[in-house]
């Protein structure tokens, strides 16, 4: 009998635990540079309710995609693993089948875990997410690819209905703000402070109007979830986490390793845990996110990936995670051809590219208008007669095989120190721990992978 009303004990104490756990809502943005938003800076665009999370939780200064790409990113956040380690190191290609991911670890821990929006990864039987349904809206005659928005009706109908007795991991991935971009609402392009890395160019200013329109929406979507949060009694026991897969859709941006391309914003709420308006400069990768949410979730963060928790750093126990963040660019296809690799440490970036024999273009100079031809063809007529504007342009096609620049003195990355003596010896320390790291992931160094040769059996979309 004593057996037995011990067993309803522990029945009972397991019940509460699982109670008691947090849940936790993780919110990514597609293709927001991390200096787009109020929160960090940004005078120009409106973001209010990511400006009011910032105001009651941690603002993450260093953190780090994986890969400035779409699927690469994304299969790096939910698997914890770098792109070349998990397969996923092209666009459009697929994890390896023995990889474990999010939704496998965070299922076994007694979560219902669920995925919104954008689900740019595969293959799909090993990302056992519960798939909202209409949680994607597309226009009428659209395929939902590219002209897709969040569907949050779909997502407040979930927190309604759930049952929270379960904790509940919800993955929120918005489809802005990434093209094509909706018309300005709003917005004077002619009173922006354009980033020092972008022509000044009439044309350039109205796609940033554009882009802005589009952050704007997702700042209206961050919103929404969180007002849903609060209404059905979510929010003081969630976790709340709010990021991006890779930077903006603008030169230097978006399928680079320079700041705009894989510095991402990140964000965490989580009340009684997280301090208020706090600032953190520790060095966090995205995959980081995995090994936390297990953690927060009760597991034990998994050991035999490449992701460490940060779950003090969230809680503002700790001021330091990583002495660096990797990253890793390989391709896409027909154009965007140009793998390369970097570090990035609290002060220097180093970015080894592997094809500079290879001229550098990407969407926004071979592709259509919607995705930055419009524009481009604005800097390469002002490059015919501006020697500024044609060093730009020629900076963005032709790669040498070393970049390396000093953030603290040159944040915007406009000065490459490579070559220069005065800095032999941090290239070569950079160097060698780029080199040990990509040895580490399985990587030839006498080898510069291509897309093609990623394992990959195609995503049925285009990104």
């Amino acid at each position: 009998m004593k057996r037995i009303f011990a067993l309803v004990a522990l029945f009972v104490c397991s019940v509460a635990s699982a109670a008691d756990r947090p849940n936790i809502v993780l919110f990514i943005a597609d293709d927001l540079s991390w200096h787009d938003l109020g929160a960090y800076g940004n005078q120009d665009v409106r973001t209010p309710n990511v400006d009011k999370l910032a105001r009651e939780g941690v603002t993450f200064q260093r953190a780090f995609a994986a890969s400035p790409t779409c699927v690469p990113s994304r299969s790096s956040l939910f698997t914890g693993t770098y792109p070349m380690r998990n397969g996923a190191h092209a666009n459009h290609s697929l994890v390896s089948a023995d990889v474990r991911t999010l939704p496998q670890y965070l299922t076994a821990l007694g979560y219902r875990t669920v995925i919104a929006g954008k689900t740019h990864f595969g293959p799909r039987e090993i990302f056992p997410f519960e798939y909202l349904p209409n949680s994607n809206v597309s226009p009428p005659g659209k395929p939902e690819v590219l002209y897709t928005d969040l569907g949050t009706p779909a997502i407040e109908a979930l927190l309604k209905s759930h049952d929270q007795k379960q904790p509940l991991a919800l993955v929120v991935a918005a489809h802005s703000p990434h093209v094509f971009w909706p018309d300005n609402n709003g917005y004077t392009p002619e009173n922006f402070t354009l980033k020092p890395y972008m022509l000044d160019t009439p044309e350039t200013r109205k796609a940033l109007a554009k882009y802005y329109t589009d952050v704007t929406q997702m700042d209206r979507e961050v919103g929404i979830v969180r007002a849903a949060l609060d209404r059905y009694g979510y929010a003081k026991n969630t976790l709340f986490m709010f990021t991006a897969d890779q930077g903006a859709q603008f030169p230097f941006g978006k399928w680079s390793l320079y700041e705009a391309g894989m510095r991402v914003p990140f964000i965490a709420v989580w009340p009684g845990h997280t301090p208020r308006g706090a600032s953190n400069g520790a060095i966090v990768s995205l995959v980081d996110v995995l090994p936390t949410m297990v953690e927060v979730a009760g597991g034990e963060a998994p050991q035999n990936i490449d992701g460490r928790s940060f779950t003090a750093v969230i809680e503002g126990k700790a001021t330091k995670h990583l002495d660096a963040a990797f990253a890793a660019h390989t391709g896409d296809g027909k154009m965007n051809r140009a793998p390369m690799r970097a570090i990035r440490t609290e002060r220097f970036k180093y970015i080894v590219n592997l094809r500079p024999d290879l001229r550098y273009g990407t969407h926004i100079s071979e592709g259509d208008g919607v995705d930055g031809r419009d524009y481009w063809a604005s800097w390469l007529k002002l490059a015919e007669t501006d020697p500024a504007a044609a060093r730009m342009v020629r900076r963005y096609q032709v790669k040498p095989v070393d970049e390396l620049y000093d953030l603290t003195n040159d944040p915007f990355e406009l000065v490459n120190l490579a070559g220069d003596p005065a800095y032999a010896g941090t290239q070569a320390e950079l160097r060698g721990r780029l080199d040990a790291w990509r040895v580490q992931q399985g990587e030839r160094l006498d080898f510069a992978p291509m897309p093609e040769d990623a394992r990959r059996g195609k995503l049925p979309y285009r990104e």
